[in-house]
């Protein structure tokens, strides 16, 4: 199998031809926590605000620009795979994904992460797992 070219990769990425619908829930997916991320990196005493969260310190808003920009570049990881239509990925996503409400509980639990936060994550990865497990079934049965 040939390694496609730089230039050809960035064609299939703009135009993604022949993208599944799994492929299409994991780049939506990547959309919203790039964007999240994102918001969490330039304003995150707004996502403090949104969140209903405490006043955040200013070592406390660095550490959460520092994790805005993590999920920003998982976010892009998603974008792009999602594009590209990447198989694996796209599977791999659908046994992380489900992982993340029990991981929330157990932060909140532990009184690690304040409810809405862990409320938030565990539904936001929940519900998107749920879609792309619906559309790679359907895939599957070819009714997609």
């Amino acid at each position: 199998m040939r390694t496609p070219s730089l230039k050809e990769m960035f064609c299939r990425l703009w135009r993604a031809e022949g993208q599944c619908r799994s492929a299409q829930t994991v780049e939506v997916f990547g959309w919203l926590i790039l964007l999240e991320g994102t918001a969490l990196l330039l304003a995150p005493d707004l996502a403090v605000d949104v969140l209903h969260l405490p006043e955040l310190t200013t070592q406390g808003a660095n550490y959460l620009r520092l994790a805005g920009l993590l999920v920003a570049g998982l976010g892009m990881l998603y974008v792009v795979s999602g594009r590209l239509n990447a198989q694996g990925f796209i599977f791999a996503s659908l046994l992380d994904r489900p992982l993340v409400p029990p991981v929330m509980f157990v932060l909140w639990w532990l009184d690690v992460l304040p409810a809405p936060l862990a409320l938030a994550f565990a539904v936001q990865d929940f519900v998107s797992f749920l879609w792309t497990l619906a559309a790679w079934r359907s895939e599957q049965r070819g009714t997609s």
